[in-house]
């Protein structure tokens, strides 16, 4: 007779078969995926219907009376109410309009942008300005973001259903970091969801929510990877950015065999800086595992390097953000994973302030739910006009791209996501997108209108000219300079500084053949040639490291290639790798001389362009 097959979970008991999960899960999540294909059906009407039952809500809170929303649902139909919504309800292009609100509600008052108070505050930190405190809804923790989730879920059966056969890698933010001064509870969104999962899939996890409660930065991704690593089984691995991936692979390979040691002893290494508490808490999820130490050891020896394809041949899926920036750090791991088994999936447009929506297939696309959240969008050549012209959701076309407005159930309302999303395709009639970049990834210090993208494509491009490798790179703008600076790590560390200056000569020139802005305003001295700077190895870990002991939060550190922020170039100088004295001499007496004969140029351009004013009014005079 043959026997069956045991599946064990993170404390080594038994877990149920993963068809029963998997059929709850299916039911659950198949009512909502019924509900989603209906209505994206018929997108205006979904649209139509979400406004109107916002509204209803939120009609008699100081913010709803404060904007006439009575008389907006005064409207007979679709298009008059989405009229006098943009008539009395003004556009928040940033958190800080909604701030004043949000402190009423902090401070313990209730209807003020949605009926009562809410169950919780997500939390995101800015670069310079107050963290945004944005306030989460029953409603839209339970009807809006649960139900979504129980889709995301119900779509990974879809694509491999034996998911729950194995043990899933999931790493989120902190479910509680502190409370509001009225009680309520501040953290991630994230956090609070897996929180509550039910524990039939709890179970599976590899690691318990208090692993992400380590303060050091370096001693959560050793716990995190050293307990992931422990089963063979692991058949998830979700995060939203992929540098993480990055991150938790790299703390792996830097401790190895003192990570193998913790297994084949069911320890936890003492020299990283884990509170006792948290360590009695992982106590049972560690029991000492010899043969999987041995298996670890013998793949070591074996390819030179652990890499996930060989210590986790069973993983289903990947899931992480795929678009946008993130593409830089996606290309380090590639080559680490078995893609003929394993599914990459997009992890879906997703942000602090609402679950945009989320990828149904293998593709990059991310398909809305309009009957979840009130979406609206401006066209990228409106983005600097004073009169945009809003476009519902029904009106989008494919191959566009669009800024993204959202009004939610937690009091968001025509909230600028401040995102630069592209039409893909459809899912039945309602448009699906795809992230290309924040729109403060565009920088403009002379109206040259630099986007991250053509700066990516650019470096790029120069390392196939040159034939130099980059490990990461980043652009900020310098407006008293006038200039870009550009920061790169290198694969090979040798390469000197008249190295680095002629790879960022080649960049310069590959913006200027990619944008005729550029160009234009590089010809005019308008901007000033790049300044290159070599930066120490590991140079975005140091500086996330840098940024978390600022106070900024894991979970929600999201970072731009080519930024305008001085606070994060000063954490990038500090760094960068250290040249001799001589060279920053002869550096300091060359940009004096540069900058003599940039203003000798700018002066010539300008009596130039003074004559020729002359000679036109003269010649205006003669005709008259």
């Amino acid at each position: 007779m043959k026997k069956k097959k045991t599946y064990l979970d993170n404390q080594g008991k038994a877990l149920p078969y993963p068809w029963l999960i998997n059929t709850a899960l299916w039911l659950v999540g198949g009512s909502q995926r019924l509900k989603l294909n209906f209505w994206s059906r018929h997108p205006k009407h979904a649209a139509e219907r979400t406004l109107r039952d916002i509204l209803t809500i939120s009609r008699n809170t100081v913010y709803g009376k404060e904007h006439h929303f009575d008389r907006i649902l005064s409207a007979t139909n679709a298009d008059d109410l989405f009229r006098l919504y943009r008539q009395y309800v003004p556009v928040n292009d940033s958190f800080e309009t909604l701030r004043p609100y949000v402190e009423r509600h902090k401070n313990g008052e209730e209807n003020i942008l949605f009926p009562g108070k809410p169950d919780m505050y997500a939390t995101t930190s800015g670069t310079t300005a107050e963290p945004k405190w944005v306030p989460m809804t029953h409603k839209y923790l339970k009807d809006v973001y649960g139900k979504m989730t129980h889709v995301w879920i119900w779509n990974f059966i879809c694509h491999r259903n034996r998911i729950f056969g194995g043990h899933l890698f999931t790493t989120v933010g902190k479910e509680l970091e502190g409370y509001a001064p009225d009680g309520t509870i501040f953290g991630s969104v994230s956090g609070v969801l897996v929180r509550d999962v039910p524990s039939i899939i709890k179970k599976h996890y590899t690691a318990p929510a208090c692993v992400m409660s380590i303060d050091d930065y370096a001693a959560r991704n050793y716990t995190l990877m050293r307990l992931a690593l422990q089963y063979r089984d692991v058949t998830l691995w979700a995060t939203a950015n992929p540098s993480t991936i990055l991150e938790l692979l790299r703390a792996m390979n830097e401790n190895t065999e003192e990570m193998i040691e913790d297994i084949e002893k069911g320890t936890l290494s003492w020299n990283f800086d884990i509170s006792d508490y948290i360590r009695e808490q992982l106590v049972p999820y560690m029991s000492p595992q010899p043969e999987r130490a041995q298996e670890l050891r013998e793949l070591l020896k074996e390819h030179g390097k652990l890499e996930p394809k060989h210590f986790w041949p069973w993983l289903q899926l990947l899931s992480t953000w795929k678009c946008g920036n993130t593409k830089i750090y996606m290309e380090k791991y590639l080559d680490q994973f078995n893609w003929d088994k394993t599914m990459y999936q997009e992890l879906g447009y997703i942000a602090t302030e609402c679950r945009f929506g989320f990828s149904l297939d293998d593709t990059n696309e991310s398909v809305l739910f309009p009957h979840f959240h009130y979406y609206e969008f401006v066209e990228e050549s409106e983005l600097d006009s004073p009169h945009k012209h809003f476009k519902q959701i029904h009106e989008l076309e494919q191959g566009k791209r669009y800024c993204a407005y959202v009004t939610t159930y937690s009091g968001l309302f025509r909230y600028n996501m401040n995102d630069l999303v592209e039409v893909g395709g459809t899912f039945y009639k309602t448009p699906t997108v795809h992230m290309i970049s924040k729109v403060n990834g565009i920088v403009s210090m002379t109206g040259e209108k630099l986007y991250e993208p053509q700066f990516i494509d650019a470096v790029h491009k120069t390392e196939e000219e040159m034939e130099i490798k980059t490990k990461f790179f980043v652009g900020f703008a310098d407006i008293h300079d006038s200039k870009y600076h550009f920061y790169f790590e290198f694969e090979n560390e040798k390469i000197d500084q008249k190295t680095a200056d002629e790879f960022a000569k080649v960049v310069d020139r590959k913006l200027q053949e990619i944008n005729n802005e550029y160009e234009s305003k590089r010809a005019s001295f308008r901007l000033h040639e790049p300044q290159a700077h070599i930066l120490l190895n590991n140079a975005y870990a140091r500086f996330k490291a840098a940024c978390l002991r600022d106070g900024f939060r894991d979970g929600q550190f999201k970072f731009n290639l080519l930024m305008q922020d001085d606070s994060r170039r000063r954490k990038f100088d500090q760094i960068e790798r250290e040249t001799t004295l001589s060279d920053k001499i002869i550096e300091w007496a060359n940009n004096i001389d540069d900058r003599i004969k940039d203003r000798q140029q700018r002066r010539a351009i300008r009596n130039k362009e003074r004559q020729e004013r002359r000679e036109t009014r003269k010649i205006a005079r003669q005709n008259k």
